[in-house]
C-alpha cells in the first residue's frame, strides 16, 4: 500500500515539476531520494532528469523567449498609434493590428512551447485559433470599414 502511495505522489510531483514550481522541484528531489532508498535507482534518475528539464533557461536566454511576444506587442502599439491619427489612419491602423495578430498566430504555430514565451498561454491550437480569429476579424473590419472624414 505504501509503495502505491509513493508512486502516486511521484507522479503528482512530476506533473507539478512540469508546471515549473520551485516547491515541485524540491518535492521531486525528495521523491527521487525516497525511491532511490527503496531501490528504484532508474526511477530516481528519471525523476531527477525531469527536474533538470523543467528548470528555467539561463538568464541570458530567458529574454530571448519573450522576443515573439514583444514583436506582436510592438505591432499592436504601432497599430494603436496609427489609429490615434484619426480619419483614414483608422483603417490603416486596424490593418496593422490585424497583421500583428496574424503574425502572432503564425509565430505561435511554428515555435515550440518552450520558446513561445508569453504567447503560450493555453494549448497551441487554442492560442493559434484565438489569435487567428481576432486577426481575420480585424482584417475584414479594416478592409470594409467606411471612414468618414
Amino acid at each position: 500500500m505504501k509503495h502505491a502511495a509513493v508512486k502516486h505522489s511521484a507522479r503528482a510531483v512530476a506533473r507539478q515539476a512540469k508546471a515549473g514550481g520551485p516547491q515541485a522541484k524540491a518535492g521531486a528531489r525528495r521523491a527521487a531520494g525516497a525511491r532511490q532508498a527503496k531501490g528504484g535507482d532508474s526511477q530516481a534518475r528519471a525523476g531527477e532528469a525531469a527536474v533538470r528539464r523543467t528548470e528555467p533557461p539561463a538568464s541570458g536566454r530567458r529574454w530571448l523567449t519573450q522576443v515573439p511576444y514583444c514583436i506582436v506587442l510592438a505591432g499592436l502599439v504601432a497599430g494603436l498609434a496609427t489609429v490615434r491619427g484619426g480619419g483614414q489612419a483608422v483603417k490603416s491602423g486596424t490593418l496593422v493590428i490585424a497583421g500583428a495578430l496574424l503574425a502572432g498566430a503564425l509565430i505561435r504555430l511554428v515555435l515550440p512551447d518552450g520558446r513561445a514565451g508569453m504567447l503560450a498561454s493555453r494549448r497551441r491550437l487554442a492560442d493559434v485559433a484565438v489569435l487567428a480569429v481576432l486577426g481575420v476579424g480585424l482584417l475584414v473590419a479594416g478592409m470594409f470599414a467606411r471612414v468618414t472624414s
